[in-house]
């Protein structure tokens, strides 16, 4: 595989961006700030092309009840840091009273995972509908955060946690980080985004859905450096020894495939 550069990466994104959004003549570029590094990074990568388009970078770090406090601390630093327009949000009785009126029954224990990830489905989905409203009240498009890692996992929620925009879709998680420290250390200018890039750094990375305690718990692994290695062996490499088939990570691999076909379109040829 080709060796990583950072440095060049960061560059060709703002490259990307600035060229999309001068062909668009959009005015606004929307986040959902979670206190990730996902997030936080995209937000970064943003900052001076939208300060020298004079694009609107909007963050909203968006409350519904399993949040932990230092998600949203973490959130805010970032965007006051690198956001003119940041706010917190708190959907938290929009939640539930959306949960009452579509749940048929109240039978489900909160303890099982399919219960779990249903709810979280829903939270996902509400900070969707209030993240698309505000772009579409600026002018703009909001930004997805996911990164190769989630896309190959089917780490996100299917008409939710996604955007128009998907600038870091082709990194890694591991590259996530590289691109991170390296900003750090190279690019920003104010000391409050450097603080504010290393919180995210540090942090046990969360889906902010209270799904599990940790991203790494739900993927069954110690590392993202291990996830990321096992899914470049399957993928790029083409490996099939049978201790990497029947690894936690390759078969939420291979059971996720549905979500990157979605939606499956049947086409007219085959129907007509």
């Amino acid at each position: 595989m080709k060796q990583f550069n950072p440095e060049y990466t960061v560059k060709k994104i703002r490259e990307e961006m600035t060229n999309y959004l001068n062909a668009s003549k959009l005015k606004a570029l929307v986040v959902g700030q979670s206190g990730g590094i996902d997030s936080a990074l995209v937000t970064a990568l943003a900052y001076p092309v939208c300060q020298k388009l004079g694009v609107q970078l909007i963050g909203r770090f968006i409350q519904i009840e399993t949040n932990k406090p230092d998600e949203g601390s973490r959130a805010k630093l970032v965007g006051a840091s690198f956001s003119a327009d940041y706010k917190d949000v708190d959907l938290t009785d929009l939640y539930h009273s959306v949960k009452s009126a579509i749940e048929e029954d109240n039978s489900a224990n909160l303890q099982e995972l399919n219960h779990r990830i249903r709810l979280g489905n829903i939270k996902a989905r509400l900070r969707m509908i209030y993240l698309y409203n505000l772009a579409q009240k600026h002018g703009g498009m909001v930004l997805s955060t996911d990164n190769l890692t989630e896309l190959m996992l089917g780490f996100w929620t299917l008409h939710g946690d996604v955007g128009d925009y998907a600038p870091i879709i082709g990194l890694w998680k591991t590259e996530v980080y590289e691109c991170a420290k390296w900003l750090i250390n190279n690019d920003l200018v104010f000391l409050e985004q450097e603080v504010a890039l290393q919180r995210c750094i540090d942090a046990v990375p969360t889906d902010g859905l209270g799904t599990t305690s940790s991203d790494l718990e739900q993927l069954n692994a110690a590392t993202y450096m291990e996830v990321d290695h096992l899914l470049q062996q399957y993928i790029v490499d083409g490996k099939r020894d049978e201790a990497l088939i029947n690894h936690p990570v390759i078969k939420r691999y291979l059971n996720s495939e549905f979500k990157r076909q979605n939606p499956y379109n049947v086409l007219r040829e085959r129907i007509v």
